[in-house]
């Protein structure tokens, strides 16, 4: 979902009943890794949260900015991104049965209501990011 907007804070007021999620999720993720840098993304197909930035590029020659943790509201709910990985596998993935009634994909973990999810796995997961994030090697897998 695209919303819009074009500052952290329009991000939060354009949320709508959502805003109360973001922000304790922001929170969380600030707390659990202060070394990574907040920052937004504007990108052509979402808009999200990003916590630090960094340059991928694929062997292929396609390369991007991405974020370490991205936080998105989607338009059937909130996706908490970690391009973070160890083991050959994203925190996600290996973490997911352990974050309550959640989807998730590789490095994506979706959910609809904040007492579906985890906090205090959310926030173990986000700290291992941040500190896993200090090596290149584990981002972008």
């Amino acid at each position: 979902m695209k919303l819009e907007a074009q500052s952290r804070k329009e991000y939060f007021a354009a949320a709508g009943e959502r805003e109360p999620l973001l922000r304790k999720l922001d929170g969380i993720i600030r707390r659990a890794a202060p070394d990574l840098k907040p920052f937004f993304l504007n990108q052509s197909s979402m808009t999200m949260l990003g916590y630090g930035p960094y340059h991928y590029k694929y062997a292929s020659g396609r390369e991007g900015d991405g974020a370490v943790i991205g936080l998105a509201a989607q338009k059937n709910n909130v996706s908490l991104y970690i391009s973070v990985g160890k083991d050959g596998r994203y925190l996600p993935e290996i973490h997911g049965k352990r974050l309550g009634k959640v989807n998730c994909g590789k490095s994506c973990i979706r959910f609809k209501k904040i007492e579906d999810l985890d906090l205090g796995v959310v926030e173990e997961i986000c700290r291992e990011a941040g500190g896993l994030s200090k090596s290149q090697s584990h981002l972008q897998m």
